[in-house]
């Protein structure tokens, strides 16, 4: 998936808000050779490249219990 930064976007912004976690930072950067040299904060109308979201879903974590 395709997405436009606007004004004020972050990398960590830009997946919050299209996948709903910022835990795919690494791969969006990964995606977007150059991304990282436009600066912390992405130009207004940068195109940006998403995994797709069943990529995107974080890993489940095993919980464990001190008690039962």
């Amino acid at each position: 998936m395709q997405v436009i930064a606007h004004q004020g976007d972050t990398v960590d912004s830009l997946c919050y808000r299209h996948l709903g976690s910022s835990a795919q930072v690494e791969t969006v950067l990964d995606a977007n050779p150059g991304l990282a040299a436009l600066g912390p904060v992405l130009p207004e109308g940068t195109p940006v490249t998403l995994p797709d979201a069943a990529m995107a879903a974080p890993a489940t974590k095993a919980f464990i219990n001190l008690w039962d």
